[in-house]
């Protein structure tokens, strides 16, 4: 078999392009920096350098491809970046399409569960879960136009397939993605962790799933590939206390959400720049996205680690990659 991967230096993708690789699958690596990136290094791959939202750059692969994991994304938790959102995940998304079906190639596209309705404590939401209540942030608004691109066109005869996946932390983030809470947090925690919850999993388990995918979703197929349900304070506690260092408190509570949203929205117009702490982040992190995987662990045989391992192995790999000091 022999796949294509879009954003194949991100975490996502190189944890796809690394196990593709352990299961004999030839790989297409697909990045802006594919030729010089130092996460594709002495890996066995074809790479193209390539930009996604340019169709000319992308259709430049030579021989067929089996299958494109396209996960590519512009990621960003805030208000600003919007055109370049859309430009990216929906222009990007549109030619991923148009690239897999040149090939007859199915396509295994990667949503994130920021595009489907939320639960709550009580009720854990999934694939079917009607309703909405995510923030309309450049990224769930962006993630979204380009599901829409997808959905049109299984509509229309193509094969692909949605994956939604949660919180990712494990090893390969090179830039780092997820993994830069686990920097922030190697030192100790602020006083007072997000209100919130997520579903965290590791890259790895997601990168099987979507390879099996490949061949035993059916067309059409959407698979949320989420993990453990935890609290924004329990994380926090279990990241800090692997680094023995100072634990959060307590909670953000609603006044000091608004007070530090609107300080890092103020902060953005007087810089001209975002920071990461702005409203929509602060809001998204107060909220419980909480998921269940049932559907893909039923036909993907989707495997879910302990939250605890992922995080060590993120922390060792970061080590290895002098990240974070020994």
């Amino acid at each position: 078999m022999r796949i294509a991967v879009t954003g194949a230096t991100g975490l996502l993708g190189n944890n796809v392009t690394r196990l593709a690789l352990d299961q004999g699958i030839q790989v297409v690596a697909i990045s802006r920096n594919a030729s010089s990136a130092l996460s594709l290094k002495n890996l066995n791959v074809e790479k193209l350098d390539a930009d996604i939202t340019q169709w000319e750059s992308l259709d430049r692969i030579e021989g067929k491809i089996d299958a494109l994991i396209h996960s590519a994304a512009h990621i960003h938790i805030g208000w600003s970046q919007r055109d370049q959102g859309i430009q990216t995940n929906k222009t990007g998304t549109a030619n991923a399409i148009r690239l897999a079906q040149k090939h007859g190639a199915r396509l295994i596209h990667v949503s994130t569960v920021n595009t489907l309705a939320i639960g709550s404590r009580e009720r854990i939401a999934d694939e079917q879960t009607p309703g909405d209540g995510q923030i309309p942030c450049t990224y769930v608004v962006s993630k979204r136009a380009a599901e829409q691109q997808v959905t049109e066109a299984i509509a229309n005869g193509s094969d692909a397939v949605i994956v939604y996946p949660g919180f990712m932390l494990g090893p390969w983030d090179w830039k780092p993605s997820s993994g830069r809470m686990i920097l922030d947090l190697r030192k100790g925690a602020p006083p007072l962790a997000p209100s919130g919850g997520c579903s965290i999993c590791d890259p790895r388990d997601v990168a099987q799933a979507m390879l099996r995918a490949i061949d035993r979703a059916p067309r059409g197929g959407r698979y949320v590939l989420a993990g453990e349900n935890w609290t924004y304070f329990k994380l926090w506690q279990e990241i800090t206390r692997q680094f023995a260092s100072r634990l959060p408190w307590t909670s953000l509570r609603r006044p000091g959400q608004i007070v530090a949203g609107c300080a890092g929205d103020l902060l953005g117009k007087i810089t001209g720049k975002e920071p990461l702490i702005n409203s929509a982040a602060i809001a998204m992190a107060s909220q419980f996205h909480w998921y269940s995987s049932n559907l893909a662990m039923d036909q993907l045989d989707y495997n879910i680690r302990p939250v605890e391992q992922s995080i060590a192995d993120a922390i060792a790999w970061m080590r290895d990659q002098k990240m974070i000091a020994t």
